[in-house]
């Protein structure tokens, strides 16, 4: 979740294996009596499977050369789905941190729209200078003044130790603030040349991590709805909000102690995303 949502005038609402058991002996228990053969039999019985060996050998020997003959010809794109990776590549231009420049399409508006997503559900927005240069990069810039203090009323020195950090918003020596968003998937729900409403369906993990901290990592999911706008050579928010799943159930997994999940965050870095 991105806190401050909720907050913000013109923001919120801011294995089972089945085996088949063999049936019941139809003998009732009496030995089988096994059927005389003859020696001519048998011979068929050989010849018949010899035959059936060099059937197969000869229709493998015609399948491979039809995957030689076919290998020229290019490699054959697959299809999408509604789950698939689609479109163009991520950018490759960044602005604190924040990929940018997008291509002027529907699909350039899901990937701003993913990446923003990213950007304002980080740590770094629970500090004042970094959050002031995220919103300054994903916001159309006749909302920046507002947003800046939209969320200077949201991210209060109350709400950081409400999550157990310091008033600036960063962490106590010897802890780790994990607050980051994973999108699942976007989709465009109307459009226009110029403008476009993007839902991205999110994971979210909020949390500090240390021996003594109270407030442990957890998960959550949510749907942020971003309205962009074209301006100034990119997609920028024009107004965001935020409700809750869809979530799916529970697994078995066992969760992490705080020193494992702290050395992941540490390790483990975020993606640009693309649509």
């Amino acid at each position: 979740m991105t806190p401050g949502d909720d907050q913000s005038p013109g923001y919120g609402d801011t294995g089972h294996t089945r085996t088949r058991l063999p049936d019941p002996d139809p003998y009732g228990g009496a030995p089988r009596r096994t059927p005389r053969r003859s020696s001519s039999r048998g011979l068929v019985t050989v010849v018949g499977v010899v035959v059936l060996l060099i059937a197969a050998i000869a229709f493998a020997n015609r399948d491979n050369d039809k995957t030689a003959d076919d290998s020229t010809a290019g490699p054959t794109r697959p299809s999408t789905a509604a789950t698939a990776p689609t479109g163009t590549k991520p950018v490759t231009t960044t602005t604190s941190n924040i990929p940018t420049g997008y291509a002027h399409t529907e699909q350039g508006a899901q990937s701003a729209a993913a990446n923003y997503a990213v950007a304002l559900g980080s740590a770094e927005m629970f500090t004042r200078a970094t959050r002031d240069a995220i919103v300054q990069t994903v916001i159309t810039p006749s909302r920046v003044p507002s947003s800046k203090a939209a969320f200077d009323k949201a991210y209060t020195p109350a709400f950081s130790k409400s999550l157990g950090l310091k008033d600036d918003g960063t962490a106590p020596t010897g802890y780790t603030f994990v607050s980051r968003t994973t999108p699942i998937g976007t989709k465009v729900t109307e459009s226009t040349s110029d403008t476009a409403t993007v839902e991205v369906w999110c994971s979210g993990l909020l949390g500090l991590t240390g021996e003594k901290s109270t407030n442990p990592v957890t998960n959550s999911w949510f749907t942020i709805t971003m309205r962009l706008e074209w301006a100034s050579g990119d997609w920028k928010i024009v107004t965001h909000s935020q409700k809750d799943g869809p979530a799916p159930l529970p697994g078995d997994d066992k969760a992490a102690d705080s020193q494992e999940i702290s050395k992941a965050v540490n390790e483990y870095g975020g993606f640009s995303y693309a649509r």
